[in-house]
């Protein structure tokens, strides 16, 4: 399966931007979908997964209350909706597909080729 991830951009802090990742090739209901993200000189981490269904979702701790994540089968988009967006969420977001959740980035076979997100303070 092939992903391409959009809607990045630049942002003020507090405010929102979603992004999607549309699948092609395969589909997108076959998989777990998980967005992570790479800050500058940090490693990449685990921002969010779910299901297949849609009715399992995992966020890392730290993000819970201000990113949703969502799928709509239909369309093979998995979307991110960012709110309160602050300067330390400024990072490129990879969408990911997998068969398992997992907040573990090795678990997950194809990836996105990223969008920036910006948070301007």
């Amino acid at each position: 399966v092939q992903l391409q991830a959009s809607g990045g951009g630049l942002v003020q802090a507090g405010g929102s931007l979603r992004l999607s990742c549309v699948a092609s090739g395969r589909t997108l209901s076959n998989y777990v979908m998980g967005w992570f993200r790479q800050a500058p000189g940090k490693e990449r981490e685990f921002v969010a997964a779910i299901s297949w269904s849609g009715n399992y979702i995992h966020y890392t701790d730290s993000l819970k209350g201000r990113f949703t994540i969502s799928r709509d089968n239909a369309k093979n988009t998995v979307y991110l909706q960012m709110n309160s967006l602050r300067p330390e969420d400024m990072a490129v977001y990879y969408c990911a597909a997998g068969s398992f959740v997992s907040y573990a980035s090795d678990r997950y076979d194809n990836w996105g080729q990223g969008t920036l997100v910006t948070v301007s303070s």
